[in-house]
């Protein structure tokens, strides 16, 4: 059977059994419980996860004690406060577990010797980084100029497994709406 990790890289890229192996030994296996953190806010990030199994939610919380939340991780998805693994500053978001998850981690240093080591894998990561550019300018043209009503139309036609896998205020809160417009909406 074919390691997930290598079904996800080669979308993009294809890999010998022994490109494989090498990449596969820069990263770590961890498993984490629902709720449990894999990043809080004000920490130095050095890890970057790629989820094998689960549901993580990538979040702040504005200083009226109110949660906004960025972005949702799935299984095949990158997520880490990305400003925090690369320029090594404080963490100005939180993840965390919505589900019992499984993820692999490549740290910062790992990850650069091997794009360093290993051209294709630099491509993998460049050709990830701008789908990423590209769904996060598109969430925040949908923030700017969508109705509530189409935001969440546009997440249950994007993501339609989602609204079975995440509690409904967590909606609220990723689509900027309270859980009262998320019930009329959902009506």
């Amino acid at each position: 059977m074919t390691h997930p990790l290598r079904k996800h890289i080669e979308e993009i890229i294809s890999l010998t059994d022994e490109e494989f192996d090498f990449v596969l030994s820069h990263f770590e296996q961890i498993k984490k419980r629902k709720h449990q953190y894999i990043i809080q806010e004000g920490e130095f990030v050095n890890k970057e996860y790629w989820i094998i199994k689960g549901c993580l939610k990538s979040y702040f919380v504005d200083d009226n004690g109110k949660e906004h939340i960025i972005q949702f991780g799935m299984e095949n998805w990158w997520i880490t406060d990305y400003e925090s693994f690369v320029k090594q500053v404080a963490s100005k978001t939180s993840i965390d577990c919505i589900e019992d998850s499984e993820l692999l981690y490549i740290t910062y240093e790992n990850r650069e010797r091997l794009t360093a080591e290993m051209h294709k894998m630099e491509r993998f990561w460049a050709k990830k980084s701008k789908i990423g550019r590209i769904g996060l300018q598109n969430r925040i043209l949908s923030l700017l100029q969508n109705s509530a009503k189409e935001r969440y139309n546009l997440l249950l036609e994007q993501y339609p497994t989602l609204l079975q896998r995440v509690p409904k205020k967590m909606i609220a809160a990723y689509l900027g709406v309270s859980r009262e417009t998320l019930s009329r909406l959902n009506s």
